[in-house]
């Protein structure tokens, strides 16, 4: 591994840390004694996308990264949720266990999860996704968010705990 303080091409590893889909290396250059940490990804095997056109391309974790990091620009996320996101979607592609994916299953992971995380992040993504033809097809999904979100509210109490 080359150090990223002097370039030497000798390090050891000091310290090795698993965690849920990586380990991280901790490491000290043989030449002049810096410490640094490494992080390994395991690479289950090669997987391609199958574009809405037909066409084919390798899967590319940045790529799905950018395009929610996008999504939840400016939005008051928790610390780490986009990548466990984005952990999640992978793990769930890597379950089904086959070599090509049809773009419009991770759309649809990407969709599920930015439900859930933030709705202002989930109508950027969809107006995308979509592909809005026009302000009444936003206007519906607008209102089939709305509409979930109201079922999944309580009945809102008086002082006393007795619903209004």
């Amino acid at each position: 591994m080359r150090c990223p303080f002097c370039g030497a091409l000798e390090s050891r590893v000091i310290d090795s840390r698993g965690l849920e889909d990586e380990v991280r290396r901790r490491r000290v250059c043989s030449i002049c004694g810096s410490r640094f940490t490494t992080s390994e990804r395991v690479q289950n095997y090669a997987l391609f996308i199958v574009k809405k056109d037909g066409r084919r391309e390798a899967y590319d974790r940045a790529k799905l990264a950018a395009g929610i990091h996008k999504a939840c620009e400016k939005r008051p996320l928790p610390t780490g949720s986009v990548e466990k996101l984005i952990t999640g979607i992978e793990e769930h592609i890597h379950e089904l266990g086959r070599a090509e994916i049809p773009s419009t299953i991770i759309g649809d992971l990407v969709m599920e999860g930015l439900e859930k995380l933030d709705h202002i992040a989930y109508i950027r993504f969809a107006s995308v996704y979509r592909e809005f033809a026009d302000i009444g097809a936003l206007k519906d999904a607008l209102e089939s968010l709305a509409t979930a979100q109201n079922a999944l509210q309580l009945p809102r109490t008086g002082s006393k705990g007795v619903p209004r």
